[in-house]
């Protein structure tokens, strides 16, 4: 088995995304029924999701808004005109034969997320849930399969890429950009687990420095950002072993189980002429009005993208930090909020509080939801916090004990530091009798400190962190040490 160490020194990776949105519209794209999911199958159908003879489709008028919104947030150039067209092909979960979607003039085109060009941005209608029952009754077993037709019909928008993508962990990164700037919309859940965002990956391999693409290969509904990085890993090294071994990749979809691990033929890749497009006759053209448009520009909120050069150039953020919090929209409002509570705390502070001692601690304390909107800490308890450090009103040490306690209880910082008495040390004469005692208490780590090892000071700063029970300033601690040994 080649090792992917090997082969990218002789390949490199060519990817491109197609992203399925289910758009939070109240009825289906077509029809009057209302969306649902998780209820009694089959349960919102009509003749027009169930096509039968003589039914006529109706465009949903909010899915074609939400669309545009996605669009213009993707920076695309939206068409004058676009139409709906059918793409026909057979299968059990979809009872017309044919799907609408459209094809040669979709509704947007040429757009660009981050580093990432946008190929096209169409409207199409979902297809019905298959759910497969094994002779024993049991979900997914071999045996037959039933057709739920509630999800038939729902209204979606296909986000295909330029193959601009050329890592997995990348591609994972930037679909999980893609999901915020969605949600941040507000027109979709994007919620992976239920469907409501589907991705699909074509990967192909070529020569490193070569220009032609190489036979592409299609994962289908990766349901995870995780499942998605792993089958496109192990799709590349299904591909650079075949064509180690001079074998030919055959251009094919393939299904990635992220239990076992392993790719599995669906189909041969069809091509556009297999599903025999040709213009909806039902249908009217898509013209969107440019009240339409203005609308559409003016309900967009501020986004990731934009979040992030305001994080970078206003606040002087990290850039690791601007990037956490613009692109985890949960966690960026949860720092927008404890900012506005802020009384002048510089913004870094709050950042490294929210990014760094918040997440961590509400992780080691196994909180129910890890989430600090869900959690007991207030927002503005936490601006609270991070300023009373600031101001060295307590010390690290003595807020991450306060911290600690606003996990499990909530509560009022400042009230924990005055019922815990975790006030900052201000007696300069009683902490310098304790750093005295840290150094007589550990004569060998003060003699290596004497002796310019640094690194032996760990021991009698936790002596004195200890003794005050983490009031001490650390910096002040340390400045006494050195002190107190003559090193200045």
């Amino acid at each position: 088995m080649t090792t992917e160490n090997g082969w990218r020194q002789r390949y490199e990776p060519v990817i491109g995304l197609e992203i399925h949105v289910q758009l939070s519209t109240r009825t289906k794209m077509f029809c009057g029924c209302e969306l649902s999911f998780g209820e009694q199958p089959n349960l919102h159908t009509c003749p027009i999701c169930l096509a039968h003879p003589g039914s006529l489709p109706v465009t949903n008028e909010q899915a074609v808004r939400y669309a545009l919104q996605i669009a213009l947030a993707l920076d695309c150039e939206i068409a004058p005109r676009s139409i709906f067209h059918r793409k026909n092909y057979f299968y059990p979960d979809n009872p017309k034969a044919y799907q609408i979607s459209q094809y040669d003039i979709p509704l947007a085109t040429a757009g660009r997320l981050g580093d990432v060009r946008i190929h096209r941005v169409h409207l199409e209608e979902d297809a019905a849930k298959l759910v497969h029952v094994s002779a024993s009754g049991r979900i997914h077993g071999s045996g037959s399969s039933l057709v739920d037709f509630n999800r038939g019909g729902t209204p979606l928008v296909e986000i295909v890429t330029e193959p601009d993508l050329d890592d997995p962990a990348t591609a994972r990164e930037w679909l999980q950009l893609l999901r915020t700037t969605i949600k941040q919309i507000g027109v979709s859940d994007v919620n992976m687990e239920e469907g409501s965002l589907r991705c699909d990956a074509n990967v192909s391999l070529r020569p490193v420095g070569a220009d032609a693409l190489g036979v592409k290969a299609e994962l289908k509904n990766m349901n995870s950002f995780r499942f998605l990085e792993r089958g496109i890993n192990a799709e590349l090294e299904r591909q650079a072993a075949l064509l180690d071994a001079e074998e030919q990749v055959e251009q094919e979809t393939l299904h990635f189980d992220p239990r076992s691990g392993e790719l599995t033929p669906l189909r041969s890749k069809e091509y556009a002429h297999d599903y025999r497009y040709f213009p909806e006759p039902d249908l009217v053209p898509l013209a969107p009005t440019e009240a339409m448009l203005s609308e559409a520009r003016e309900s967009l909120p501020e986004l990731p993208a934009s979040r992030r050069e305001r994080y970078l150039a206003e606040l002087e953020l990290a850039d690791k930090q601007a990037t956490q919090l613009a692109f985890d929209a949960d966690l960026g409002a949860y720092f927008e909020a404890a900012l506005a509570a802020a009384d002048g705390t510089t913004p870094k502070v709050i950042a490294n509080w929210v990014t760094g001692e918040l997440v961590a601690s509400l992780r080691e304390a196994k909180a129910d939801d890890a989430d600090p909107a869900s959690s007991r800490v207030s927002p503005d308890a936490l601006a609270k916090l991070a300023g009373m450090v600031e101001r060295k009103e307590i010390s690290t040490g003595a807020a991450r004990r306060v911290l600690a306690t606003l996990v499990a209880e909530g509560g009022d910082p400042t009230r924990i530091v005055e019922r815990e008495g975790l006030g900052q040390l201000d007696d300069s004469g009683e902490l310098e009798a304790i750093v005295a005692r840290a150094v007589e208490s550990d004569p060998e780590a003060a003699a290596r400190v004497r002796d310019g090892n640094m690194k032996a000071i760990g021991p009698l700063v936790g002596f004195v962190m200890r003794e005050t029970k983490g009031r001490a300033d650390g910096g002040e601690v340390t400045r006494l040490i050195r002190e107190r040994l003559g090193l200045g």
